[in-house]
């Protein structure tokens, strides 16, 4: 994927990583690594000069679908007709990789996901 360039000042792509009551829980999906998946977003952040942000949420809702997380796009991908991409079963090393160059190229609104992601987004919950 190319990466396409944020101008300074925009809000970078974030991520929000659910961590509530199933996502991120050993007992519902044992075997999986979640502080290791939540450390490497935020090294992948840390990493990105400011054009990544990661934070974590109580419960984002859709919890057949754990672990979830929130793909936003930036200032400039949002300004392009970017809207959140809401991904589900995203605990894999594999999805972690898609997720992670989705965003380093530019993420929603500036790059496709690519096809493998798309397989694994989900409806935001109703409201």
């Amino acid at each position: 994927m190319t990466r396409v360039p944020i101008r300074y000042g925009a809000r970078p792509c974030s991520l929000v990583v659910c961590r509530g009551c199933c996502c991120g829980d050993a007992r519902k999906n044992p075997g999986q690594d979640h502080d290791g998946q939540l450390a490497r977003l935020r090294a992948a952040a840390a990493e990105s000069g400011g054009r990544l942000v990661v934070r974590t949420s109580d419960c984002l809702g859709p919890c057949a679908q754990a672990n979830v997380l929130v793909v936003q796009p930036s200032t400039e991908g949002r300004r392009r007709g970017g809207r959140a991409a809401w991904i589900g079963w995203s605990a894999d090393q594999d999805c972690l990789d898609e997720v992670l160059a989705w965003t380093e190229a530019g993420g929603p609104g500036l790059v496709p996901p690519p096809a493998t992601l798309e397989l694994q987004m989900i409806d935001p919950p109703k409201n």
